[in-house]
């Protein structure tokens, strides 16, 4: 690239030449070798100044565009950054029981259906109790029996007529077969599978005929007034799950989302996975909430209101540490620079800078992957 000054001194370099050739063409032969000598001469010296003003302006005009690295640049500013602990959870009653007999034997009846409602104290389903009853009627006549026996001893004891033993006797057969009955009715009752909550039959594993056993369950009733979620947690996180900590709850099956948080959190290590439980209850929604429902359970473990934050991807990683490229303006143009950064939190593909990136800071965010320090860009 010239300056008009520059061509100035080329064009009236080339009008002399024409005119000395012209000279020389009129001049004699030994004349004009002199002067094809001293027009030779010039003509290297003018290239000489023509190489050296060339040099001297390429020097002095500025990098071009087609030598610069295309990239954008994002300017860092504070966000919001949280970090949650994704588990899996289940849905689950407030209260939710499985009833089982008391006491074995074959069932006779069934009084409920999967799906009923049912309040605390409604019989479920009855055990055989026929021998029991039979039982219990034969003792009710001998209780009538006593009793009256005891009413006449004690008549004539207030008489002072007949023996101390013998109306102790009398009062003594009598307490004693009442409490007989009464054990005995304890015994009647608890063939009776009573329900000991308000709620609604979720599960009968029974059918008339069949053995009834205590411990194994024979109905399953929830109390759906209040829902909650309950989960395990590793054990690693245990000084970072804490009742009051905000929590999402997603349910798959529905595509939605809620807001919650924890209320209860276990004390006790379970020694075989080493996890302890956490629970959240859960409030009125357009979700039918069902028992044993899954759910993806987000625990807010930590919060920044004002981070900053970058793509994993863009981080890069040394023996000496981590980095990004942030472009800075040296010189008239922008430069590609290395920037030592801290990482602390990680969570969706994002990282929270907490050392090495200032607010306004310009990160390089793409087409940083063949840069080296102090290359020449031109950001979008």
């Amino acid at each position: 690239m010239f300056t008009r000054n520059t061509k100035i001194t080329m064009n009236r370099s080339i009008i002399f030449i024409a005119l000395m050739a012209f000279a020389v063409a009129c001049s004699g032969p030994a004349d004009k070798k002199a002067e094809l000598a001293k027009l030779k001469s010039q003509h290297d010296e003018l290239a000489a100044k023509i190489k050296n003003l060339e040099t001297e302006l390429n020097l002095a005009e500025p990098e071009t565009d087609k030598n610069l690295v295309e990239v954008i640049v994002t300017e860092a500013k504070p966000v919001e950054f949280n970090h949650y602990i994704e588990v899996q959870g289940k849905v689950d009653g407030e209260d939710n029981i499985a009833i089982s007999a008391q006491m074995p034997g074959a069932i006779t009846d069934v009084f409920v259906k999967e799906g009923q409602a049912v309040k605390a104290g409604q019989v479920l389903a009855q055990i055989d109790n026929k021998v029991m009853l039979q039982q219990l009627a034969t003792m009710e006549q001998q209780l009538e029996f006593v009793t009256s026996l005891y009413n006449k001893q004690k008549a004539l004891w207030d008489q002072k007529i007949g023996s101390e033993v013998q109306f102790l006797t009398a009062k003594n057969n009598k307490e004693s077969l009442e409490k007989n009955l009464a054990a005995l009715k304890d015994q009647v009752e608890m063939t009776k599978i009573k329900s000991p909550i308000n709620g609604t039959v979720e599960e009968i594993n029974l059918r008339v005929g069949q053995m009834a056993s205590p411990g194994l369950p024979a109905v399953r009733v929830v109390n759906f007034s209040t829902v909650k979620v309950v989960t395990e947690i590793a054990e690693s996180y245990a000084p970072r799950v804490k009742p009051g900590n905000k929590v999402l709850v997603f349910f798959p099956d529905f595509n939605t989302e809620v807001s919650t948080e924890i209320n209860f959190t276990s004390k006790y290590i379970n020694p075989v996975n080493r996890t302890f439980l956490a629970e959240m209850k859960l409030r009125p929604s357009e979700v039918e909430y069902r028992a044993n429902m899954i759910a993806v359970v987000k625990i807010n473990d930590y919060q920044n209101p004002e981070a900053i934050t970058v793509p994993v991807t863009l981080i890069r990683e040394t023996p000496k540490g981590k980095y990004i490229y942030v472009a800075r303006q040296e010189n008239g143009g922008l430069v590609a620079r290395r920037q030592n950064v801290t990482v602390g939190s990680i969570y969706n593909g994002l990282a929270e800078l907490t050392l090495g990136v200032a607010v306004g800071d310009k990160i390089i965010t793409t087409g940083f992957n063949n840069l080296i320090e102090g290359q020449h860009i031109a950001a979008n």
